[in-house]
């Protein structure tokens, strides 16, 4: 087998509020990669309490394997609230990727170096999905087109795995709110 002279790899930060659906989006990234064929590694924090204390995920993926899942200088952050925001954006890369929740952080309250970022209403996007506790798959419908990593449907493909078979009656919902999320990010939308 011939390795690539550019091999792919990325890396991405995915920080909000507990009970935001931060590491399911990490867990659906992860598996969606996996299921593409890429090496993938996955790594949860969590802050003091889950719900309403702030969590964060690590998702590097790449064409090898992953030395380690400790990222200092993301490629890319999604982040969802104001302190994840405060604490990510300044960290992306200068040719790097932001995704911000644009329903609960304005504008002014960002600050990168992120040569890409996009302000994304999550909540009134995922209304219109259906759902508005829905933000989370809006946000990672938006991060699978901007990245260019994945489709969005290979992403749609990892909700049976990465939900637990008693929320599988939602992945209807779900499916939608991360193509519009897609969609809102496109080219011409």
């Amino acid at each position: 087998m011939t390795r690539s002279a550019n091999p792919m790899y990325f890396d991405t930060i995915i920080a909000g509020f507990g009970g935001q659906g931060v590491m399911l989006m990490g867990n659906m990234l992860a598996y969606a990669a996996m299921e593409a064929g890429k090496q993938v590694t996955y790594m949860p924090v969590y802050g003091v309490e889950m719900r309403g204390g702030t969590a964060n995920c690590t998702v590097v993926i790449s064409d090898r394997p992953v030395g380690s899942p400790i990222v200092h200088e993301p490629m890319c952050a999604v982040v969802l609230n104001r302190p994840s925001a405060e604490r990510f954006g300044p960290r992306v890369r200068k040719n790097g990727l932001l995704l911000v929740n644009a329903s609960l952080i304005a504008k002014d309250q960002v600050s990168t170096r992120a040569k890409r970022v996009y302000h994304v209403p999550s909540l009134e996007l995922a209304t219109e999905a259906g759902n508005p506790r829905l933000g989370n798959m809006v946000m990672l419908g938006a991060l699978a087109q901007l990245s260019g990593l994945l489709t969005v449907e290979q992403v749609v493909k990892s909700l049976p795995k990465a939900l637990d078979t008693r929320y599988h009656k939602l992945i209807p919902a779900n499916s939608a709110a991360l193509r519009l999320g897609a969609r809102f990010v496109s080219p011409g939308s």
